[in-house]
């Protein structure tokens, strides 16, 4: 049988392409719902519709957020 050995303590402050992706699309996605509330707020005030510029930035942001996760997932052995 072999000896197990405990992984070695990882160091909260170390961070790879895939964490850094994951929490940058995590903002963004937060951004995009604080854009849309706020948008949803400003039109109950004045009657009007959600602007299709809020819904476009939304999904420029998150499109973005994928590309780039794909592009540090692809590249991930040429970065070391």
């Amino acid at each position: 049988m072999t000896d197990q050995v405990p992984p070695p303590p990882q160091d909260e402050e170390e961070e790879n392409e895939v964490i850094r992706a994951a929490r940058e699309l995590q903002a963004q996605k937060e951004a995009a719902e604080a854009t849309e509330a706020a948008d949803k707020e400003a039109a109950a005030k004045s009657g009007k519709k959600r602007g299709w510029k809020t819904a476009a930035a939304a999904g420029i942001g998150v499109g973005s957020a994928a590309v780039l996760a794909a592009l540090l997932y692809a590249n991930r052995d040429k970065l070391k």
